[in-house]
């Protein structure tokens, strides 16, 4: 099984998963769903904001295949371009931070680790780009029908958006490295700060560097020690 995470590309909207290609949790002021309900293209709304997103700043999501079919996708944008980033009661989202908003996972790559493979790269994107920090907007469900495993949501065309669809359990997000900064019963706000992770990369190489000069010597001294009283 070969797995492939790539940033998305103009070109390549069309391979989005069917629910990520039109769900406009996100990307549409909710007043303006409500008002237009039943009269908004969604998928019209969505390829015109990652449009927007992707000639203003870059591109704003990965998408993970499984042996070429798409099995997955994670979006992040500066949170100014996502109009419900400040209609939550731990808004604002840090200045120096970019914002995780969505992910999906395919039911083919269900009981697989693509999560944590999407929310690599982008961490690898932004660092390479000089982000600070990735913040998002938990989910945690509060007693209403609505329901958070703690898993990634499988996508599938049929469901309807929602909180529970189309926000990151805050607790997938505890599991990957995210701190609550601004603590909610439903809405937490965590964060993820990059330059601390790549810092951490840094020391790891340099333990490992460390390490392997070390038993060079113990093996340098090992041969020496053996040499002795041999003819």
């Amino acid at each position: 099984m070969s797995t492939r995470v790539t940033p998305l590309t103009l070109s390549g909207i069309e391979q989005l998963p069917a629910h990520a290609r039109r769900c406009v949790f996100w990307e549409m002021e909710p007043a303006a769903v409500d008002d237009a309900r039943g009269f908004v293209d969604a998928e019209f709304e969505k390829e015109a904001w990652l449009s927007m997103v992707m000639l203003e700043w870059g591109s704003c999501a990965q998408v993970a295949t499984i042996d070429d079919k798409t099995a997955g996708c994670a979006f992040y944008a500066p949170p100014n371009m996502v109009p419900r980033a400040r209609l939550f009661p731990t808004s604002p989202v840090s200045a120096d931070a970019i914002l995780l908003t969505t992910m999906r996972i395919e039911p083919l790559a269900a009981d697989t680790a693509l999560g944590s493979d999407l929310i690599r790269a982008v961490v690898d994107d932004l660092v390479r780009r000089n982000v600070r920090a990735l913040e998002a907007f938990g989910f945690r469900a509060g007693g209403e029908p609505e329901s958070s495993t703690g898993q990634v949501p499988t996508a599938t065309a049929a469901l309807a958006c929602s909180p529970s669809e189309c926000m990151l359990p805050a607790d997938f997000l505890e599991d990957m490295g995210f701190d609550v900064v601004a603590p909610h019963p439903r809405f937490p706000r965590l964060r993820l700060e990059l330059n601390r992770d790549h810092g951490w990369k840094e020391e790891v190489e340099a333990a490992l560097d460390r390490l392997i000069e070390s038993a060079s010597f113990t093996i340098e001294d090992f041969a020496g020690r053996s040499t002795v009283g041999v003819p």
